[in-house]
């Protein structure tokens, strides 16, 4: 008995970790409105660490199989969304990156097109890609605070992005690709470096920080590209 007590204990423990991430969601959305940008992103940057090793935890517990009646994905998507989605859209019109009067409009197509990947039950591949653009709008966020982007460009990288979410391409998961897997890691842990010193500096990030930001998203984009024209091509 008190064996099931403790593997029980332990799965909520998990569960309790993950939803952790929505109060780094709202500190950073308390940092929003005190217009401090990296103590935003320091939050949403331990979120995201929360995000990405809560189902190791969660699989050596076997959360699913002791509390079956609390969904560790549901409660996951809760906090993404939050995280991922909302408090991004509320700094890049608080900040004054979407303009004045398109800045309500640009960012409620940011929750919308969101909800509508969140929602999507074919959101994801069997490889583990993301299946449209996958609602990262915490790293969009990032690299227009990062590089110091004119209002045009965010506008315009804001439109894309949205757009995107409908477009069939399978965009890689940095942590479990397969494919070139060792050189998407490498890539992966240098973005993670240079994102630290980023938040650690102060925005604008400065000029090595910019090309190793720089390489890691061109890396990532051409990737998705080149499996996008791949899969046209077969079909």
């Amino acid at each position: 008995m008190a064996k099931i007590r403790f593997v029980r204990l332990a799965a909520a423990g998990v569960h309790l970790f993950t939803a952790l991430g929505a109060v780094c969601g709202l500190f950073a959305a308390l940092a929003v409105f005190d217009s401090a940008w990296e103590r935003m992103f320091a939050w949403l940057g331990l979120a995201l660490v929360i995000d990405g090793v809560d189902g190791t935890f969660a699989r050596l517990a076997h959360v699913e199989e002791r509390l079956p009646r609390f969904s560790g994905e549901r409660l996951d998507l809760v906090v993404d969304y939050v995280t991922y989605v909302f408090v991004p859209a509320l700094a890049l019109a608080r900040a004054d990156f979407l303009g004045g009067a398109a800045a309500p409009f640009l960012a409620a197509a940011i929750l919308l097109s969101s909800l509508y990947h969140f929602s999507d039950l074919a959101s994801k591949g069997d490889d583990y890609s993301f299946i449209g653009f996958p609602a990262v709008w915490n790293l969009v966020a990032f690299y227009l605070f990062a590089f110091s982007a004119p209002v045009w460009a965010a506008c315009a990288v804001v439109v894309a992005c949205v757009a995107l979410t409908f477009v069939p391409m399978r965009w890689v998961h940095p942590l479990r690709v397969v494919r070139l897997r060792v050189v998407t890691l490498a890539i992966t842990v240098a973005w993670a470096a240079a994102a630290i010193a980023a938040v650690a500096s102060g925005f604008p990030a400065s000029g090595w920080i910019k090309a190793v930001l720089g390489i890691a998203a061109a890396y990532v984009i051409a990737l998705t590209l080149r499996r996008y024209v791949r899969l046209g091509d077969e079909n």
